[in-house]
C-alpha cells in the first residue's frame, strides 16, 4: 500500500522541490499540498494521509501549532518535519527521535525519513506518538513567550499575530507595531515586550527597536562603526548592537 503525504510548506520552491523528489518514491502517494496552517489542517482530515511534511516556520500558525491541533483532533499522521537549519530544534527532534529533513532537502535523505516511518506506521497502532506529546509539553513549557498579542483600537480588539510584525518601535510607555500596511499602539514598553516575545523570532536593536529576524534583507554599514538593518519591505532600521551578534542571529531565525 502506498503511503499518501501531505506538503505543508508556505514556500512555493519549497513545495516544488519536495513535489520532485516525491516523484522518486514509487511507494508514495502525493494527495495535498498547502500554504499554510489552517488548510493543512482542513487536507489532514479530508484525507487522511499516513505522512504529513511539515515545515516549521509559517506566517500565522507555525508547524508546531499545527501538530498542537492535529493531535487535538483526532486520528494523527506520522511528522516528518521540514527545517531551515535551527540547532535547537534539530537537538529537540534528536533526542525525542522525530523524524525531520534540513532544507534544502536531498532525495537520500527524504527517502530514508519515508522508510523509517513507513516501517514505523506498519509495526505500532496509529495515535499520537507519546514522545511527540513530550516534545509539545516540553516546548510549550519552556518557551512561555507569546505567540500573538492583542490590541485594543475603540470597541474592538485586534489579534496580531507576532510572525505577522515587521519591527516594533518604541514610544515612552508604548509601542508601536508595524505590521505590514498596518501599525498598532500598544500599551507596553519595550522592555517588557522584549520579555514577551520569543527570542529566537525578535532581536532588539537598539534601545527603541526590536526587529523580526526573519524581515531583515540586508545589513549595511553605514560609517562609524554604525549600521542599519533593511528589512523586506525597505524600511530602514537603525542598529546599535554588534553587527557580528546581528547576523548570527539571522542565521538560525
Amino acid at each position: 500500500m502506498k503511503l499518501r503525504v501531505i506538503i505543508v510548506d508556505d514556500e512555493d520552491l519549497a513545495r516544488e522541490r519536495l513535489r520532485h523528489l516525491l516523484r522518486k518514491e514509487p511507494e508514495v502517494e502525493l494527495v495535498a499540498e498547502c500554504a499554510d496552517g489552517a488548510t493543512a489542517i482542513a487536507a489532514v482530515r479530508e484525507h487522511q494521509p499516513e505522512v504529513v511534511l511539515l515545515d516549521i516556520q509559517m506566517p500565522g500558525m507555525d508547524g508546531f501549532e499545527v501538530v498542537r491541533a492535529l493531535a487535538d483532533s483526532g486520528p494523527m499522521p506520522a511528522i516528518i518535519f521540514v527545517t531551515a537549519y535551527d540547532r535547537h530544534a534539530v537537538r529537540a527532534f534528536e533526542a525525542r527521535a522525530l523524524d525531520y529533513l534540513l532544507k534544502p532537502t536531498t532525495s537520500a535523505r527524504l527517502h530514508e525519513a519515508l522508510q523509517r516511518v513507513g516501517a514505523r506506521a506498519a509495526a505500532q497502532p496509529s495515535g499520537v506518538p507519546q514522545a511527540l506529546l513530550d516534545f509539545l509539553a516540553e516546548r510549550e513549557a519552556a518557551s512561555g513567550r507569546v505567540r500573538r498579542l492583542t490590541v485594543r483600537d475603540g470597541d474592538r480588539t485586534v489579534v496580531v499575530p507576532a510572525e505577522e510584525i515587521d519591527w516594533i518601535e518604541a514610544a515612552g510607555n508604548y509601542v508601536l507595531l508595524h505590521a505590514g500596511k498596518e501599525n498598532h499602539i500598544l500599551r507596553e514598553t519595550m522592555s517588557a515586550l522584549e520579555a514577551q516575545l520569543p527570542p529566537e523570532l525578535f532581536l532588539r536593536v537598539s534601545r527603541s527597536a526590536m526587529i523580526n529576524l526573519r524581515r531583515i534583507k540586508e545589513l549595511r554599514a553605514t560609517g562609524g562603526g554604525e549600521h542599519q538593518a533593511i528589512l523586506s519591505n525597505g524600511q530602514k532600521v537603525p542598529v546599535t548592537r554588534s553587527a557580528r551578534e546581528v547576523e548570527e542571529r539571522v542565521r538560525f531565525a
